[in-house]
């Protein structure tokens, strides 16, 4: 029953938001939301948890509202919509230009040294390597969402420094998944040749026997980065009452149960501050996917 109330609301909350925003009943409500990066029915299951976890701890109404894609969470976010948000490092770089004084208050400790795969399908020839190959040229190649930290901007990167060329350059044809998962399943089917995921989605799902690895396989792991961080609007006070970016910053902070950590997957939750993603916002410049300032 509670999970029916849950989507309920959650229904009410999203139609509330396609009639043009969040009505005055829900202005003293904290409501978050996050980046689609991979199934939805794992995005529900994590953050209903982590609803029911902040509400407890803060002492408020917090209602997460789903969204279909990473443009629309960082719109969201922009709309004032949502008022927090686990972001990739990218979208959260774009979210906070969008809002003055918005701020990343807290970290996975796994998300200072981020990596993303490689994968290929077996079928290609390719195999695991120090560097990546030059037999990749010519081939299929899917990233995962176009704003994606790990499934696009930081292996379009190495990408372009590794091959000295953009990736329609270097491939016969390059997609976009979406998401994660999508990534995996589309090379695992051979719809796509190659393609570029967050190491921790293949790890999971290799470990809970959701990939094929006969037909898949990881052929390079990129450098380490910085990616994933929850970042909240920088008049957050002024919505829910002075000092609440405080209480919401330690309220993450402290989220140590093992069943919500364990939904991230992440081993704590550590701070995080604007300038952690400095680095993300000059590639992301660098390779021509947001202004330079």
């Amino acid at each position: 029953m509670d999970l029916i109330v849950r989507r309920l609301r959650q229904a009410l909350l999203t139609v509330l938001v396609a009639m043009g925003g969040v009505t005055a009943s829900y202005a003293q409500t904290l409501v978050f939301s996050a980046i689609p990066d991979q199934d939805e029915r794992l995005l529900e299951k994590r953050f209903s948890k982590v609803a029911d976890y902040l509400a407890r701890e803060l002492q408020v109404d917090v209602k997460y509202l789903p969204v279909n894609s990473y443009a629309a969470a960082v719109t969201a976010f922009r709309n004032n919509q949502v008022q927090l948000a686990w972001f990739g490092g990218f979208s959260g770089v774009q979210a906070r230009r969008m809002v003055a004084n918005s701020v990343a208050i807290a970290q996975g400790a796994e998300d200072t040294e981020f990596r993303s795969y490689v994968i290929a399908h077996r079928s290609t020839g390719l195999h695991p390597a120090d560097t990546l190959p030059e037999a990749m040229r010519g081939l299929r190649f899917t990233f995962g969402s176009k704003s994606s930290t790990s499934g696009r901007l930081m292996p379009e990167w190495f990408l372009r420094e590794h091959f000295k060329e953009a990736p329609d350059k270097v491939f016969s044809r390059v997609g976009f998944s979406g998401d994660h998962s999508r990534t995996i399943a589309l090379v695992e089917s051979g719809a796509f040749d190659v393609g570029a995921v967050n190491y921790s989605v293949w790890d999971r799902a290799v470990a809970d026997g959701k990939v094929d690895t006969d037909k898949v396989q990881v052929i390079w792991t990129t450098p380490s980065y910085t990616d994933y961080q929850w970042t909240v609007r920088g008049d957050i006070d002024a919505r829910m009452g002075a000092g609440f970016t405080e209480k919401l910053r330690k309220a993450l902070l402290t989220m140590n149960e093992p069943e919500l950590l364990a939904a991230f997957p992440r081993s704590a939750f550590i701070p995080a501050t604007n300038a952690d993603y400095a680095a993300i916002e000059a590639t992301a410049e660098a390779i021509g996917l947001m202004d330079k300032r």
